[in-house]
């Protein structure tokens, strides 16, 4: 294992070496710009390893394991910036170093604050992030881009949804640390959002008054800037957001144009800037997560029962959640090397995680994992750098 020093030209002997070792190729890979080098930097042109080719150095930093990732970039601020672009996450991919982490957000024993966590999936002990700027919140938004996490707006815990926010920090899981972007259009909270086509999107919630918002904007990562867009046909709030062949959808929740919970699915186009509709949606959704091109979803009335959404032809289909010597029917969803996890909501200490593989055959769907949060897991997303 490759120990690192501070600076670049020492660095690269070693990389080289291990390079020339493993007789790589440069990726076939469209050209990016030089948009990730900083502006005025005096070594802006230099190069990134001295006497390698670009190609060829950023395979090699590309292949030094994710622990060493934070060291790097105090190095220089060309290899920050390459830490922190999308084509590093590429290069990994390329070279078949792409890892896949589980971070969960635990609640703290006896106290009303929570915590970041990764869980420990391949042996590795659990470890926590560092605290998010900020005072502790609810009814946020989390989305997963370009192999980072982004905590959107939501209420203060301690003063209620008096308190909204526009605020939005993203974690960084190769440096190990949080920054604050730009902030929102319109402060809300208990809304929807996902990423589609590289783009973040929210649309609905409530408003600093308690106003219900029909409002929708979209955040673009390269540019650290919201944008609103065209809104929702009617004001939608406890809805969440997911994302099929290149359209939102936002479902569940309710609307003050119906009666309870509403049934009705929007579907939004980037290409038009329009929105549709579907009919037969979920209402009243506890936990849900895309998996397979398949939305999972469990609904309040059925706990034991996932509802498996197929955005190709609208249809729905029930798969029943074994009983395992365990009463629990609150669950957390998480993914793991392309399988469902749910997590206990009761605290039950000798239940384990209950998994569910789409791919297994007909009557193998379903076993256990020793994955398992430290403490109650109020949110999941899985990140791959």
């Amino acid at each position: 294992m490759l120990t690192l020093v501070g600076t670049r030209d020492s660095f690269a002997q070693s990389q080289a070496q291990l390079c020339a070792g493993m007789q790589l190729k440069a990726p076939t890979r469209a050209k990016y710009s030089q948009g990730f080098m900083p502006i005025g930097e005096s070594d802006a042109y230099c190069a990134l390893i001295p006497g390698l080719p670009e190609d060829l150095a950023k395979i090699c930093l590309a292949l030094v394991p994710r622990s060493q990732f934070p060291v790097m970039g105090s190095v220089s601020k060309r290899w920050m910036s390459f830490l922190e672009s999308k084509e590093f996450i590429a290069v990994r991919k390329e070279v078949g170093k792409l890892e896949e982490w589980v971070y969960v957000l635990t609640a703290d024993a006896g106290s009303k604050g929570s915590h970041w966590e990764v869980l420990g999936c391949s042996g590795q002990k659990h470890s926590p992030l560092p605290p998010m700027p900020g005072p502790t919140k609810a009814g946020f938004g989390v989305v997963v881009l370009d192999g980072k996490l982004f905590v959107i707006a939501g209420y203060a815990a301690d003063h209620g949804k008096e308190c909204v926010s526009d605020e939005v920090y993203r974690y960084d899981s190769c440096l190990n640390r949080w920054v604050e972007l730009s902030k929102m259009n319109v402060a809300r909270c208990d809304f929807a959002c996902a990423e589609v086509n590289g783009m973040i999107y929210v649309a609905g919630g409530f408003g600093p008054n308690g106003d219900s918002l029909s409002s929708v904007e979209v955040y673009d990562a390269e540019q650290n800037k919201w944008t609103l867009i065209e809104s929702l046909r009617r004001p939608r709030w406890g809805c969440f957001a997911c994302s099929f062949e290149g359209k939102l959808y936002v479902m569940g929740g309710r609307s003050r144009f119906t009666i309870g919970n509403t049934r009705f699915v929007d579907v939004y186009n980037p290409n038009d800037n329009a929105w549709g509709e579907v009919k037969n949606g979920c209402v009243m959704v506890t936990a849900h997560a895309v998996l397979d091109k398949k939305l999972f979803c469990i609904e309040w009335k059925n706990q034991r029962s996932l509802a498996v959404f197929n955005p190709a032809d609208n249809s729905w289909q029930k798969v029943p959640v074994p009983l395992t010597g365990s009463s629990s029917t609150r669950f957390c969803f998480g993914i793991h090397d392309g399988k469902l996890l749910l997590f206990s909501l009761d605290e039950e200490p000798c239940y384990k995680t209950l998994m569910y593989d789409p791919a297994a055959p007909t009557g193998s769907e379903w076993c256990t994992s020793e994955l398992k949060p430290p403490g109650l897991c109020l949110c999941s997303v899985t990140i791959r750098a």
